[in-house]
């Protein structure tokens, strides 16, 4: 907060008072938004607050699990219900449960090289990121007094959250804070080149009248909260900047940079079918289907517009395996490219450099039509809040939700998830074993192979999801900008037969 503003985070001084811990500290600054709860509860700049559940009837050094929340890095809180880790910890004492917040939007991931003053702010890309870092820092200096083995901590997050953790073991500022990942629905492939980031820059500086970093920074916390409303669909991911991330986070893995850390990594069957929900909150009195299906084809045709011939040939012959419609064939195609086929590439590069990787599938639907086993699904599962239902609907199994919970703790205290129930071998090139989480739970050997073979070539392309650069010359645009005149010129054709019939009407009416 104030002259800290946009710079890395600073520890809390140390103190021996005793606080009742009955509010969650606040949201940080974002929009309002219907499928991001904690968006609703107080926000501010003074966010960088963490939670801790444990029970005392287990003492001694407990395994810590360390949970970062999802929110495309602008959105999310640990106030979201499905957050809340009472249930968790009620029925598995013997873990400790930390929730983080960290800073989101344009007070988390902005880039300030270009801006005068900017010098001094290098490190903004990925705020949020080293939030996360000093989060990991406190915990190891105290959860200890909480029970919790500093040496035995797992961090895990979904989406955002997946992404975040996937990043971490390859700054230095966490480095021998945490020992095993968990990333739910998130990989490498949710960042941001400098380029991408700097269009946001722009829109801050054009929005706000500032010139420099200096009226920036002293820019009301109320102004921000209102730039943020107008901003806030625009947020960036966390920078590949060179200075906190590597620029090439593929090329990290497969150098071994993570291979420290043991990782279980998965996606869900439908990822992408959980933006249709979004969709119907974007386009209010429009349903959530209709604008997904007018919007994926326009990204589609601006994400592969500049491939190369042989990528264009791999997607066709992607294209050629699916046999739903089309619209459902480009889900897919985000499914893969976005979640599933990058956290395969991290498996893999960790496992090839003596890491260990585990990596499952989420099979199991949503009760909620068209929604399928989407992106977010797992959540109510994973955190044994299964009244949450807003992803889930009413089609929850509470004995998967039981496996499941067993299966990432047996994980974090031991580096392997396997359970009484379900033995889980560990992912590697060879047999690409990966776990589907389902009904019925099982193990498939190289899952939607296939599949895989045309998408990894496209990581090169570092598609991310992010839509505000968007190139809109494109067929889809075209058959809806045609589509649109074709229903105004019959429009006016009707209208001039109507009027040439009234007309006629008048002269043929008795005097």
């Amino acid at each position: 907060m104030g002259n800290l503003r946009w710079k890395a985070p600073v520890l809390a001084k140390d103190g021996d008072g005793i606080y009742e811990a009955y509010y969650y500290g606040k949201s940080p600054i974002q929009t309002e938004w219907p499928s991001e709860l904690g968006s609703y509860y107080p926000q501010g700049e003074d966010c960088l607050t963490l939670n801790v559940w444990t029970s005392p009837k287990v003492s001694g050094d407990k395994t810590v699990m360390v949970f970062f929340h999802g929110g495309s890095y602008g959105w999310g809180a640990v106030s979201d219900p499905l957050y809340d880790g009472q249930n968790f910890v009620a029925a598995h004492p013997d873990v400790v449960l930390v929730t983080v917040e960290y800073r989101t939007g344009i007070l988390g991931f902005m880039d300030f090289s270009e801006v005068e003053g900017g010098d001094a702010y290098r490190e903004s890309g990925n705020l949020g990121m080293l939030d996360m870092a000093c989060a990991l820092r406190w915990i190891h200096n105290n959860i200890a007094a909480f029970g919790g083995d500093p040496d035995q901590v797992t961090i895990f997050g979904e989406s955002a959250g997946g992404g975040a953790v996937s990043l971490l073991p390859l700054m230095k500022e966490a480095d021998g804070l945490f020992q095993r990942v968990i990333a739910e629905s998130g990989s490498v492939a949710l960042t941001y080149s400098r380029e991408e980031c700097l269009r946001l820059t722009q829109m801050l500086l054009k929005e706000s009248g500032a010139k420099t970093m200096e009226e920036l920074v002293a820019l009301p916390e109320e102004t921000l909260v209102k730039l943020n409303e107008s901003l806030n669909d625009y947020n960036n991911f966390p920078e590949r900047d060179g200075v906190v991330l590597p620029e090439d986070l593929y090329a990290a893995y497969a150098d071994g940079k993570a291979a420290h850390v043991d990782m279980l990594i998965g996606t869900n069957a439908d990822e992408a079918r959980y933006w249709i929900e979004e969709m119907g909150y974007t386009v209010p009195g429009v349903p959530g289907k209709l604008t997904y299906s007018l919007a994926v084809p326009v990204m589609y045709g601006s994400n592969t517009k500049n491939f190369s011939d042989a990528d264009k040939a791999n997607v066709k012959a992607f294209m050629a395996l699916q046999t739903d419609r089309r619209i459902w064939n480009l889900t897919e195609f985000y499914n893969e490219i976005l979640f599933r086929v990058p956290a395969l590439y991290q498996a893999e590069a960790n496992a090839g450099n003596g890491g260990k990787s585990y990596v499952y599938y989420w099979n199991y639907p949503s009760a909620i039509p068209d929604l399928g086993a989407c992106h977010a699904v797992e959540l109510a599962y994973v955190f044994n809040n299964l009244d949450e239902t807003i992803y889930t609907g009413n089609n929850v199994d509470a004995s998967l939700a039981a496996e499941v919970q067993q299966m990432w703790i047996n994980f974090a205290k031991t580096g392997d998830p396997s359970t009484e129930d379900n033995n889980w071998p560990s992912y590697n090139e060879d047999t690409r074993t990966c776990m589907v989480l389902d009904q019925k739970i099982h193990t498939e050997n190289d899952l939607l192979g296939e599949q895989r073979n045309y998408i990894e070539p496209l990581l090169s392309y570092h598609l991310n999801g992010g839509y505000t650069n968007l190139d809109y010359a494109v067929p889809a645009v075209y058959l809806y900008v045609a589509v649109v005149l074709l229903v105004l010129a019959l429009l006016i054709a009707v209208c001039v037969w109507i009027g040439k019939a009234r007309k006629k009407k008048r002269k043929q009416a008795p005097r």
